[in-house]
């Protein structure tokens, strides 16, 4: 366990609340659209569950950056 806790530094954190806000506060702008434009209902739900897989993507992925071995590299 040590190994891990070593590997979290302050700079990593900060990024990573960042990445968290800016995640979703792009995910509430997408689902805030896919309401406002009045998708049609299969759409509307498919639209949302992919916009919800990224979202947990990029989520997973922000949290792997904190022990240093993120899958998605920017």
């Amino acid at each position: 366990m040590e190994p891990i806790l070593a590997a979290i530094q302050g700079a990593d954190l900060i990024k990573v609340v960042v990445w968290i806000l800016i995640a979703g506060l792009i995910f509430w702008l997408v689902t805030w659209l896919i309401d406002y434009c009045a998708v049609v209902e299969p759409f509307n739900k498919i639209a949302k569950v992919v916009a919800a897989i990224i979202a947990v993507i990029i989520l997973i992925n922000a949290l792997l950056v904190l022990v240093g071995r993120p899958f998605i590299t920017f």
